[in-house]
């Protein structure tokens, strides 16, 4: 019973409590300001209303005996006057009361205002704290207002952590964007990404998930804390994502979940993630280009977390940095690789010219093809007269079976391949079995432990000779472009190197004069320019026939030409660079030189030579020549020519042949010249666009970046001025960069107007066109554009678009002053490509920008 008494009672004081608690804080103020002013004078007023009546009630009789009448009158005037003083303490009640209030009310309504005005505060920073209900039901305004403060409290302490957390962040996204930026390969950037996260946000693993192109993938990239299961290298065959889910994540949609069983997942899922110790993930979008690379994730195991929005903010963003240097190193990569197999082409050419007979030829280029390729076999396979073969050269790696000097059969090869190959042909078969070969083939190959094949034709004397073969042997291989085409060029190496072999072995077989042509062509071909070849040519054959003038006459399109190399005896007048007019040339002499035609004049005025042919040739003082055609390209460059001016000669055959097989060389030696130039400055144009771009790179400020490119690209390319122009929104512009030349005018603020720009130009330029203009007055512009162009002393220029942000942003130009230039489509694509940097660059540029001043508003 007392049990049930003090519950009843404690449930009593509850109700109380509550009940008083919802008086609000004016109820409360007023209640006692009118208990305490008007309880006084309603005591003191009855007290004294009950001392009179008592009095009364004592006089009355003592009244009564003295005088009837006068005590009725004495007692009605006594009852008068307690009535009127019950009347006046009644009024004096209620002004007292009146006062009371009026007071409370102005001394409580700031209270009151202030509570109002935190409760409001309160509701936007938390609406749904624990507290809201509890102000809904209690209306104390110096209790809601107390609560308010001490919540206000709480919340600025957590304001502050998390501002200090913003700022960490932002410091570590700075730190990981620089570190990434010096990484300058994939397996860096990734690497390093991972292991800065974990470290940073204390994760038990942060790992990098690469989709393949049926949307499983492998996990590339890992940092784990120990004790939990590694990933690295796993492939998911069937990660689960729900329909629609991947192409969120190409939009940029982020994962956050707190808990893998409350996150309405599928039982494969589950069972997926409890497999890697999964309790809660967090996943972000990696976007290489505009496609979607793979997933940046984090994975809580110890325990259950929730993901903070600064934390998902700060996974994002290194996400998105991520993709952007993962677009820098692909191209890099590119870059380097490019140089890397133009410099490999050329030390395998050279390796294979030092070599002499068709078996040094062909024993060079399998080691060192291998090498270069690091496949596991390399053959040379040549052909008999039934498209049947043998492999007559071979390098392998040990381990694999040996097949030189085997004998291949297969009847289908005419029909199927010789023509293909005949005409360049290049094939690469990443997998055999993923091929569609025939049955046959495919035991032939495995046969040989063949998983993955290159082949290239090898031509001879313009005829399929055989084949250079790559064997991937240990697994199949994704042959790259770059390998393609460096085996297709070797091969091509080949296929000149043994014309060479075979042309020098017949010439040692023949007397001195072979030797003669083996030394001159072992002097040319050490000539790795065309200006070096012809030089070395006319010097060799001049002292190899004794004669007195050999030159080189190169035509040009109507069959006219100049001589471009002179070697002659000092007492003879010289013709180099003479320009030599034959109108009839074309008509007469081109199919018959053409088709490989030598022609020797003993003496000119025995020859039946027109007189105007007599009299061209006395000015050069010659009295019998020697002339041979010399092809490039398989076209008539020009001619080979020896003049005997002291007097007429009687040329001999092996004479004639010896300059015949010489012009014939020098053709080659020229392609090769060519060839070897053009890889050569296309290897230095590779490095030149390495080095402005981390050049450009190095700079983080939009402004630096232009400054820098136009600096670097006006000492690269050695042009007269270099400039950025950047549009404003009506398409007009400003030049907002420049480098230029001394003694040229200087344009940096100049601002152009072109009404014609918007409807002509501006979506070439967004689409990525490019313009090169060699003269300006030959190119069809407009007379406003040419009037321009002479303003700024512009004689040939070089446009490209500078992408920012898919928009474009501007112009990166080039001006040649001094004279019109023939812009080489090197140049041109070299550029490019330093525009598109520029693009990207700025984009990084802005982003960082970006982030430090959100660093520096943290510091505020």
């Amino acid at each position: 019973m007392n049990q049930s008494f003090s519950q009843n009672q404690a449930r009593r004081n509850r109700e109380q409590r509550l009940w008083q608690q919802k008086w609000s804080l004016k109820t409360k103020a007023i209640v006692w300001a009118l208990s305490i002013s008007i309880l006084p004078v309603v005591a003191i007023g009855t007290a004294t209303y009950y001392y009179g009546i008592n009095l009364i009630t004592k006089q009355i009789p003592q009244v009564r005996l003295e005088s009837a009448a006068s005590s009725t009158e004495t007692e009605l005037a006594l009852q008068r006057q307690l009535s009127l003083l019950l009347t006046g303490m009644g009024v004096t009640a209620i002004l007292t009361g009146a006062i009371a209030v009026f007071v409370t009310n102005r001394a409580i309504s700031r209270v009151s205002k202030a509570a109002a005005i935190s409760n409001s505060i309160k509701n936007k920073l938390r609406p749904d704290s624990e507290f809201t209900q509890y102000f809904i039901a209690n209306e104390d305004e110096l209790v809601m207002l107390e609560r308010n403060i001490n919540l206000f409290t709480e919340l600025l302490s957590v304001l502050v952590k998390e501002k200090e957390t913003e700022a960490d962040y932002s410091q570590l996204l700075r730190k990981v964007t620089q570190w990434v930026r010096e990484s300058f390969n994939e397996e860096d950037v990734l690497k390093i990404t991972s292991e800065e996260i974990r470290k940073a946000l204390s994760i038990d693993r942060v790992s990098i998930f690469c989709f393949n192109s049926n949307c499983n993938g492998t996990f590339i990239a890992e940092s784990v804390a120990p004790g939990l299961p590694r990933i690295l290298g796993v492939t998911v065959s069937e990660p689960g994502f729900e329909t629609g889910y991947i192409e969120k994540y190409q939009n940029g949609s982020i994962r956050a979940i707190d808990n893998i069983y409350q996150a309405d997942l599928s039982d494969d899922d589950i069972e997926l993630l409890e497999q890697f110790a999964v309790k809660s993930n967090l996943v972000a979008p990696i976007l290489k280009g505009k496609q979607l690379f793979g997933l940046l994730i984090a994975h809580q195991c110890s325990r259950i977390r929730f993901w903070q929005q600064s934390e998902i903010d700060l996974l994002t963003q290194i996400a998105i940095q991520v993709g952007f240097a993962l677009d820098y190193t692909k191209l890099l990569e590119q870059v380097d690789t490019k140089a890397d197999i133009a410099q490999v082409f050329i030390e395998i050419t050279r390796s294979i010219r030092q070599s002499l007979n068709e078996e040094d030829v062909i024993k060079t280029t399998v080691e060192e093809v291998r090498k270069a390729l690091s496949s596991d076999r390399v053959l040379v396979y040549t052909f008999d007269a039934s498209w049947s073969g043998t492999v007559i050269a071979e390098s392998v790696v040990p381990g694999y079976p040996k097949v030189l000097r085997s004998e291949i059969q297969d009847p289908c090869f005419a029909q199927d391949y010789v023509e293909k190959y005949q005409s360049g042909r290049v094939q690469a078969i990443n997998n055999i079995y993923e091929a569609g070969l025939r049955d046959c083939h495919i035991n032939l190959l495995e046969s040989f432990g063949v998983k993955a094949n290159l082949v290239a034709p090898i031509l001879k004397d313009q005829q399929l000779f055989g084949l250079l073969i790559a064997h991937q042997c240990s697994r199949p291989r994704d042959w790259q472009q770059s390998e393609i085409d460096l085996c297709a060029q070797i091969a091509m190496e080949v296929g000149f190197a043994l014309d060479h072999a075979r042309l020098l072995q017949r010439i040692e077989a023949e007397s001195v004069q072979g030797q003669l042509l083996a030394d001159t062509i072992g002097s040319i071909r050490q000539s790795l320019n065309e200006e070096d070849v012809l030089k070395t040519t006319v010097e060799e054959v001049r002292k190899v026939l004794s004669t007195d003038r050999v030159m080189v006459y190169s035509f040009n399109a109507n069959y006219s030409g100049t001589v471009i190399a002179e070697s002659v005896v000092l007492t003879y007048p010289k013709v180099l660079r003479s320009e030599i007019q034959d109108l009839y040339f074309g008509q007469g002499y081109v199919e018959d030189y053409q088709s490989g035609r030598v022609l020797a004049i003993n003496n000119i005025y025995e020859a039946g030579l027109a007189d105007y042919q007599i009299s061209l040739l006395e000015s050069f003082a010659v009295k019998a020549n020697l002339v041979a055609p010399i092809l490039k390209d398989e076209q008539l460059f020009g001619l080979l020519i020896a003049h005997q001016c002291s007097k007429p000669r009687d040329w001999q055959q092996s004479e004639i042949d010896l300059f015949g097989q010489i012009a014939m060389q020098v053709g080659f030696a020229l392609d090769h010249a060519r060839l070897l130039q053009r890889i050569e400055a296309e290897s230095r144009r590779s490095q030149l666009l390495v080095d402005i771009t981390r050049s450009i790179r190095q700079s983080l400020k939009e402004e630096d970046v232009i400054k820098t490119t136009v600096e670097e690209v006006r000492k690269a390319l050695s042009i007269d001025r270099v400039l950025v122009y950047s549009f404003y929104a009506n398409w007009f512009g400003i030049i907002i960069a420049e480098s230029v030349v001394p003694g040229y005018p200087k344009v940096l603020r100049s601002k152009v107007y072109d009404p014609c720009f918007t409807e002509n130009y501006i979506e070439k330029y967004q689409s990525g066109r490019v313009v090169a203009i060699n003269n300006i007055y030959e190119a069809g512009l407009a007379d406003c554009h040419v009037t321009l162009l002479e303003s700024f002393g512009v004689k040939a220029n070089l446009i490209a678009p500078i992408i920012k942000d898919e928009q474009l942003f501007g112009l990166l130009v080039a001006h040649q002053c001094s004279s019109p230039r023939d812009w080489q489509q090197p140049e041109i694509d070299l550029f490019t490509q330093i525009a598109m940097q520029v693009g990207f660059t700025l984009d990084h540029a802005r982003l960082l920008q970006a982030y430090q001043a959100t660093e520096a508003n943290s510091g505020e």
